[in-house]
Parts: structure tokens; sequence; C-alpha cells
């Protein structure tokens, strides 16, 4: 075997999960954008999109605190820790801000957050494989 790599194959913030995460937050940030463009106020299919990504992000969370109360820690426990509950934020907080703003700009808004959603997903993924695994 060759030595260690700085890439954790186990990583609980890796995978599917983590995966389908970032695929689907692209997907609302794309019919937000058409959405936006066609000046129309944030739809149903945008709520429910985010309410879907906060389900899998959330689902990412659990999985990552159930790797950290088995005993594995996170190369960087602080950014690390601060991005996830960023992370599982983000959406609820785009709902609040597009219900409050019931024009084009709020559909920006979701395309927006869906956009820094995928970004927080990596850098949480960087943060865990800091160590090496």
């Amino acid at each position: 075997m060759g030595p260690v790599t700085s890439v954790s194959t186990d990583s609980p913030v890796d995978g599917i999960v983590a995966t389908v995460s970032i695929v689907l937050s692209l997907l609302v940030a794309a019919w937000a954008l058409v959405v936006a463009v066609r000046q129309r106020p944030p739809d149903r299919v945008q709520f429910v999109g985010l309410a879907v990504l906060e389900v899998s992000l959330l689902v990412l969370g659990v999985l990552a605190l159930v790797a950290v109360g088995g005993g594995d820690r996170p190369g960087e426990p602080g950014a690390f820790f601060g991005y996830l509950v960023t992370l599982v934020c983000l959406p609820p907080l785009a709902w609040v801000l597009a219900r409050m703003e019931p024009t084009r700009w709020g559909s920006a808004i979701v395309c927006a957050v869906c956009l820094v959603t995928p970004v927080v997903v990596v850098r949480l993924q960087q943060t865990w494989e800091v160590l090496g695994g």
C-alpha cells in the first residue's frame, strides 16, 4: 500500500448525499434563474425545491454528527461546524427572504442562495479532509 493521500475515502460528508444536495441545489438555482429572468415572483417549484434541498442537507448533517459521535474528527473542527450550521440554515433563509420579497427579486434570492450552497458543501468536505483522513 502507498502512503495515505490527502483525501479521506470514508468522509461522512462525501458521497451520494452530498452529490444529490449539490445537483438539487443547482437545479433549483437554474429554475429560479429562469423565473427571475421572466420577471416572476418565486413559485411553488422553488419552495418545494428548497424544502427537498433542506431535507438532503439535514441528512448530510446527521451523517456528519453521527460520524463525530462515533469518534471521527474533522480536520478543522471549528470551520467544519461553522459550515455545517451555515449549510442547514441556507434554504430556510432563502425561503423567508423570498416570501418577504414576492417579486422577481425573490426568485433571484433563491437562485443566489442555491448557487452558494454547493460551494458550502465542498468547503464542508474540505474541512473534514484537512488531516488526510
